[in-house]
């Protein structure tokens, strides 16, 4: 959700600027500007729409200089607008800003500032931003470093912040707060993101900044300190990503590539971590020995959207193959509603980007409560990774459309060897079971590549979807949380209302809908309650619904119960979610791309939420 990019060095800094907006259009936005000083004046170029729109503007005649900041928005306060769209201005002209985040007393500070004499151009938080670090400045008479940090210091809600002056054209500040902010590293040259794929192409050397620490940086030199002015030193660290894991490679979307990408993902997940002959999993980011694993007796999965319904997963894998009570609570409820939690608890935030808002705050809930907090993500050095006491990596590579796909599955994979290193250190799992299950693990990427080779009967199958308006997922046991996140997956991309249900619930409310017109996807896979599904599509088609189902390679009894069928792989149930949600994917892919629909940005939607 937004992005920002700055560089400080000896090149022309428009087109480094500009590329890494680019390269965070996947976040999110509806407006995009640079700044860029040279020794007398800042110039500012900036648009509503998308980057293509600046980029048109900038073609003929980019501004000079060697210095600047760029930013693309998702509006919050004030309406997507040439006068919202960052950067934006103090009242000289002198100080310019661009930010990610909520700044919660916005409304006070303005109102102290229009008494000051501040005059304000949009309806934005940040441009009080830029007025309140000139206030400041002006009072005490010092540096831009210094008067960020006092302005900050008054400052209420969250921010990832780039500052610069007219007065200072070969500096910037940055600063964050609840919002992800990364200085690279180079010769002569330093770079601010939000994200490390603006700054890839150039720099492998980063310095992810923490609550409240700012950072001053120039050409040849940066400098680090926390809001009290007192100076840091950090450990710089590598980015192990290579730069076409943030190429389409071939692919006509980032969301195509990535489903094509999960058995590699998945292997990644397992690699280095199983040993199916003797049933063993090895998970020491966990920070956990064998007595404190052995403890365990109440988990908490907490998540917001896609990883909630991987924590869906998790409690049925944990509770059935470790026997341990798994409690799932949306992070942006859990942080509010006052959980029941102590020094007995394990909490488990999942978040992809390791910086959503609303699981991060209810991780540091729960340890205000004396929990021990853990931590399941993709992105090495996130906050949710630094802040946890322990966790595990799905190591999915990055992750650039904006409905999750393989962060889904990985987040489920590593789920699943949790579940069975609890099983297996508790007792409650046999060492045959776990054997089992580990090896029929390790042949997913294997049954999920041989899934995705089905994927043209996927693509005949989206057609009969293009002008629908609704549609009906159903599942039972552990399928019921991948009906939840094939129904979600529809939606995202491809704007049709979708629902998913528990299939027995159907009767309880959603039946009443069903007619000619309602498509229903089942997860009718082998397993428990098999029977039930079949007599919850015979209900279906009593009413006439159009019944596409997702069942299990050779299950002769599901042959004339659905008018659509896909089948994959035969596995074991506990292992069914990873092959199951693979052509729900598909099909919300492709039928987005059949609708027309803007499928790795779709509207309204940023990948990344570190608000709330």
């Amino acid at each position: 959700m937004c992005g920002i990019v700055g560089y400080t060095g000896s090149r022309q800094c428009c087109p480094i600027l500009l590329k890494g907006l680019q390269r965070l259009e996947y976040r999110g936005y509806d407006s995009a500007g640079l700044a860029i000083a040279d020794e007398s004046r800042i110039e500012v170029v900036k648009e509503a729409g998308k980057i293509q729109v600046l980029a048109a503007k900038l073609k003929d005649h980019p501004p000079k200089g060697t210095t600047g900041i760029g930013h693309t928005r998702w509006a919050t306060h004030g309406s997507p607008s040439f006068e919202n769209a960052h950067p934006h201005f103090d009242c000289s002209e002198t100080i310019i800003v661009v930010h990610n985040g909520i700044i919660e007393n916005a409304e006070t500070l303005r109102v102290q500032l229009l008494n000051e004499g501040h005059q304000f151009k949009s309806e934005t938080d940040t441009e009080v931003l830029a007025h309140l670090i000139e206030s400041c400045r002006e009072k005490e008479d010092s540096t831009l470093e210094a008067a960020v940090a006092n302005a900050l210091r008054l400052v209420e809600g969250t921010y990832g912040l780039a500052v610069m002056s007219v007065l200072d054209p070969h500096v910037i500040v940055g600063a964050r707060k609840g919002s992800p902010l990364i200085v690279g590293l180079g010769r002569g040259e330093h770079f601010l993101a939000s994200d490390v794929s603006a700054i890839l192409e150039h720099t492998r050397d980063a310095i992810y900044l923490g609550e409240g620490e700012l950072v001053v940086l120039t050409p040849d030199n940066y400098r680090l300190f926390n809001l009290q002015e007192k100076a840091l030193v950090k450990e710089v660290e590598h980015i192990t990503w290579e730069l076409d894991e943030i190429e389409t490679g071939g692919y006509t979307h980032y969301m195509e590539k990535e489903i094509f990408e999960q058995p590699n993902s998945v292997a990644m997940a397992l690699r280095r971590r199983i040993d199916p002959r003797r049933g063993e999993v090895y998970l020491d980011g966990l920070n956990l020995d064998e007595d404190e694993l052995k403890k365990i007796r109440r988990i908490t999965l907490t998540g917001c959207g896609t990883s909630w319904h991987a924590a869906l997963i998790g409690e049925y894998l944990i509770e059935q193959c470790a026997r341990i009570s798994v409690d799932v609570d949306y992070a942006s409820e859990l942080r509010y509603r006052k959980p029941v939690l102590g020094p007995h608890d394990v909490v488990i935030g999942i978040s992809q980007s390791g910086e959503t808002a609303d699981t991060l705050a209810a991780m540091r809930e729960a340890r205000a409560l004396g929990s021990r907090i853990l931590a399941i993500c993709n992105v090495v050095g996130s906050t949710i990774a630094r802040e946890a006491d322990g966790g595990i990596y799905i190591h999915a590579g990055p992750e650039i459309g904006v409905a999750s796909t393989k962060a889904f599955t990985g987040q489920v994979t590593v789920l699943s060897l949790l579940a069975i290193l609890l099983g297996r250190s508790n007792g409650t799992m046999s060492h045959e079971r776990a054997t089992h299950l580990l090896k029929e693990l390790n042949r997913v990427p294997e049954l999920m590549a041989e899934t995705l080779a089905g994927s043209a009967r996927l693509m005949d199958l989206a057609s009969s979807f293009g002008n629908e308006h609704n549609a009906l997922y159903l599942g039972r046991g552990i399928n019921f949380p991948v009906a939840l996140e094939g129904a979600l997956k529809l939606k995202e991309i491809s704007y049709i209302h979708a629902e998913g249900y528990p299939a027995a619930e159907m009767k309880h409310g959603p039946i009443a809908l069903i007619d000619e017109k309602m498509p229903v996807i089942f997860l009718a896979t082998r397993g428990p309650g098999m029977d039930k599904i079949l007599s919850n599509m015979s209900e279906v088609r009593a009413r006439k619904g159009r019944i596409l189902a997702v069942v299990t390679e050779g299950d002769e009894l599901l042959v004339g119960q659905a008018d659509q069928i896909f089948s994959i792989p035969d596995c074991d149930p506990l292992i069914t979610p990873l092959l199951s949600i693979v052509p729900l994917q598909l099909l919300a892919y492709y039928v987005a791309v059949l609708r027309g629909c803007d499928v790795d940005q779709p509207r309204n939607l940023a990948k990344s939420v570190t608000v709330e």
